[in-house]
């Protein structure tokens, strides 16, 4: 199978590819049409990309590729509608870098905090200042207010209770079980975190509805002097808003995702939150990229491949249907020989029935399997009676409609 891994990517686990009997292309530095033309040239069965975009044009460029393997959690730098459009399956692997981003997260409030960055700069130019680099506030006893309590969001919040922070926290699934097992105070809304937190992390995943979910409205609910983290992603911020509300109400920030950003892993970058004035702090998008995150990212990369591989399923995919239109199940219990399933998917297509999800499984000897088509219209009698009696090799047929519908 061939395996085109267009991004940086560990070699160890390149040759744990090869050695598994992957065909392997890898060149870190294929991007945009470089890229699109790699496609075509190599035919790869599944592309491995990290913070390469995806786009459309690439996804249709060569029909044999099946699978897009995003070798972190978010798939917001692939074009997940031309995807599904072309039948190919985007994998992740998320809750790998969880770890390495919630360390980050701290890293950048403890900064802001004692102003680390601005002592630093000033050191190295032989100012000595302990007056001024001694105001820091300090962080026990100061609210965490975590957004998104998936794995990332759960790692900061035990980190932050470490630091004896109370943590008050939202998400769209987090019960009132789910935070109290996790200490901390869930709350109805992103509002309601932003009026009682000093600093405000977020961590919700890149989706229509999280877009500038922390907007205008939530920003000003922030007391004067709060703190915004956000390592999630950019479209979930305001970013115009928080430029203009910084010296308003005086917000220390601290960023490793903007908008914009550019799509090589070197170039020049600009952006108006960064050189606006006021506290700010930034790093790369680079808050997964520690050695212990990627090394874990690559091991699930390389598992997601080979099961693939010896499977034809892909786990952890981001586009699959969550409900399709299938409405009746038709099990078929068969001789496990050639013909039986083409003679029942053909009086199933000439009853002018569509079939929406099909398992055939095989029982133990290998001489009988189970047939389970769900389709989205009931088969009328003759024809469940036709697939019986038109194929010696089936034992039984039955009909029944899903539960739900």
């Amino acid at each position: 199978m061939n395996v085109l891994i267009a991004d940086s990517f560990e070699l160890p686990r390149v040759a744990q590819l090869k050695e598994g009997g992957c065909d392997i292309t890898h060149d870190p530095t294929l991007t945009g049409d470089t890229l699109r033309d790699a496609i075509i040239q190599h035919t790869p069965r599944v592309l491995i990309v990290r913070g390469t975009k995806v786009s459309a044009e690439m996804l249709e460029a060569s029909a044999d590729l099946g699978v897009v393997v995003r070798a972190g959690a978010g798939v917001n730098t692939i074009d997940l509608e031309a995807a599904s459009r072309q039948s190919v399956l985007v994998a992740n692997c998320p809750g790998k870098n969880a770890i390495a981003v919630a360390e980050l997260t701290m890293g950048l409030i403890l900064a802001l905090d004692r102003r680390i960055v601005e002592g630093v700069n000033d050191l190295r130019k032989g100012v000595w200042d302990k007056k001024e680099y001694g105001k820091a506030r300090g962080l026990k006893g100061r609210t965490l207010g975590v957004v998104g309590t998936g794995p990332i969001g759960q790692a900061v919040i035990a980190r932050a209770l470490a630091f004896e922070m109370p943590v008050v926290a939202w998400s769209r699934s987090l019960t009132d079980e789910q935070a109290e097992s996790l200490g901390v105070r869930g709350v109805d809304g992103v509002a309601e975190v932003a009026d009682r937190c000093d600093i405000l992390s977020i961590h919700v995943a890149s989706a229509p509805e999280t877009k500038n979910l922390i907007n205008r409205d939530v920003l000003r609910r922030l007391k004067p002097g709060s703190y915004v983290i956000n390592t999630a992603r950019a479209d979930v911020l305001d970013y115009e808003a928080l430029a203009e509300l910084m010296t308003e109400r005086d917000l220390r920030v601290g960023l490793d995702v903007y908008p914009e950003e550019p799509g090589t892993a070197k170039a020049t970058f600009t952006n108006p939150i960064v050189s606006g004035g006021g506290v700010v702090y930034g790093t790369h998008h680079c808050g997964a990229s520690t050695q212990q995150a990627q090394s874990a990212i690559g091991a699930e990369a390389v598992d997601i491949v080979m099961h693939y591989m010896h499977t034809g399923h892909v786990r952890n995919c981001v586009n699959i249907n969550a409900k399709t239109r299938a409405k009746y199940v038709v099990v078929v219990r068969h001789k496990n020989r050639p013909g039986v399933l083409a003679h029942t998917l053909l009086a199933i297509r000439q009853a002018g029935v569509n079939v929406e999800e099909m398992d055939n499984i095989i029982c133990t000897g290998a001489e009988s399997a189970c047939a389970q088509i769900q389709v989205d219209a009931p088969l009328d009698d003759a024809v469940v009676t036709n697939i019986r009696s038109g194929n010696e090799h089936i034992f039984a047929v039955t009909q029944a409609k899903l539960p739900g519908e």
